[in-house]
């Protein structure tokens, strides 16, 4: 029996990185491929879940003429969507990507590329999450190459080894050509530094609104961390679970004279 491979994206259902995707996890042997993404852009939006509305699905062609489905819902939406049974087969695994951006340290709460592997988790399948570590304000169209190339590798050896539902993987590739890769490192989330700012206007009726903007996040190149691996040139897998229990803390909470 077929691998059955649910590929999504938070950037939007014609995304060039969700083709490169689906392209690259379509060349492996025995495996099916779904495809199911948002309808707009979600990037920045989070674990979102859809439930005071409809969700609405219906189909399109991608560029290279394949078939795939879109939903106005997040991407978590859609993933739920694929697990709870929009497609008659069930899902085995689901990809998420590629997102243009890196999505290191506490990026993962944000990322909805990262949020739809998380999903999957929710229902007991396997995900895993691919970004490219691009460079900020690029110019012209991207290059996924070499980052399919790498989410071929990263399938191939999940399917083998049959990774646990329980846990999701974080890919981070930097962007380079395949051969100028450093080669792959399993990582910790590392610290990842926010410079945003909030900046006050007045609109034209002379109401106050505001827009939170600043410089790109940086980070700290720390030995052994997803932010590390990447600057110096390997790719990060990040192995993520959900419980964010802070397990140090529940004697010193307990000790609090409840």
């Amino acid at each position: 029996m077929k691998t059955h491979i649910l590929v999504t994206n938070d950037d939007g259902v014609t995304a060039p990185g969700l083709l490169a995707l689906a392209e690259a996890v379509r060349g492996l042997p025995d495996v099916k491929v779904s495809i199911l993404a948002p309808d707009r852009n979600w990037s920045g939006g989070g674990h979102v879940k859809t439930l005071e509305r409809p969700l609405r699905v219906r189909e399109v062609t991608l560029a290279d003429g394949s078939s795939a489905y879109t939903s106005d819902g997040a991407p978590s939406d859609c993933v739920a969507l694929a697990l709870l049974g929009f497609f008659e087969e069930k899902i085995d695994l689901v990809v998420s990507g590629i997102n243009p951006m890196p999505n290191l340290g506490h990026d993962v709460t944000y990322s909805g590329t990262v949020t739809a592997a998380m999903e999957a988790v929710i229902w007991d399948t396997p995900g895993i999450a691919f970004s490219l570590g691009s460079v900020d304000n690029h110019l012209g169209a991207l290059d996924y190459t070499a980052a399919a190339k790498v989410a071929e590798t990263v399938v191939t050896r999940a399917l083998q080894h049959k990774f646990g539902p329980g846990m999701l993987l974080n890919v981070n590739i930097p962007y380079l050509p395949h051969e100028e890769l450093n080669g792959i490192r399993i990582t910790r989330q590392g610290l990842r530094v926010y410079r945003d700012r909030l900046d006050k206007r007045v609109d034209p009726r002379g109401k106050p609104y505001y827009w939170i903007g600043g410089d790109s996040p940086t980070g700290t190149a720390e030995e052994g961390t997803d932010v590390g691996a990447l600057i110096n040139g390997y790719v990060s897998i990040t192995p993520i679970q959900l419980d964010l229990t802070m397990y140090s803390a529940i004697p010193t909470i307990g000790d609090w004279g409840w």
